[in-house]
């Protein structure tokens, strides 16, 4: 759904809470696929209190509001927060959701490229084994 300035926009008091959690789990198992419940369950069970809360309510309230983006752009949004983190594990999976979610392979590429470019123009590199600390990737970036 294209986003329209005269269009109006959906209120959170509009939908039942309960309503909001389902579309963000349907989100959330789009984006995971087959690997969806034990992606949660490692959330849940990580160790870091309430991180599987916390992935509920952003999946719902956030990321699977399609109202101003759609399935696909939040995924490309996703990417572009990922790349610069250096999470491998998370952007392989977010690489995959974006195909899930209606983007192409020629789509995501040129998200990634474009990201890294960016992040390259402002410093990031990539980081040798004997480099302790600094801003960019200890590995090569996923992809594809």
């Amino acid at each position: 759904m294209a986003y329209s300035p005269t269009a109006r926009p959906i209120e959170i008091a509009d939908v039942p809470p309960s309503q909001i959690l389902l579309r963000g789990q349907r989100f959330f198992d789009r984006v995971y696929g087959k690997v969806s419940k034990r992606v949660m369950g490692q959330m849940d069970r990580s160790g870091t209190e309430d991180l599987g809360l916390t992935a509920r309510l952003m999946y719902g309230y956030l990321l699977s509001n399609t109202s101003v983006l759609s399935a696909a752009e939040s995924s490309f949004v996703l990417l572009a927060g990922l790349i610069p983190q250096d999470v491998n594990p998370q952007l392989k999976g977010h690489l995959k959701g974006a195909l899930n979610n209606g983007a192409t392979v020629e789509e995501v590429k040129a998200v990634r490229e474009v990201v890294i470019s960016i992040c390259e123009a402002f410093g990031m590199k990539r980081l040798g084994d004997d480099t302790p600390q600094g801003w960019g990737w200890r590995g090569e970036i996923a992809n594809l």
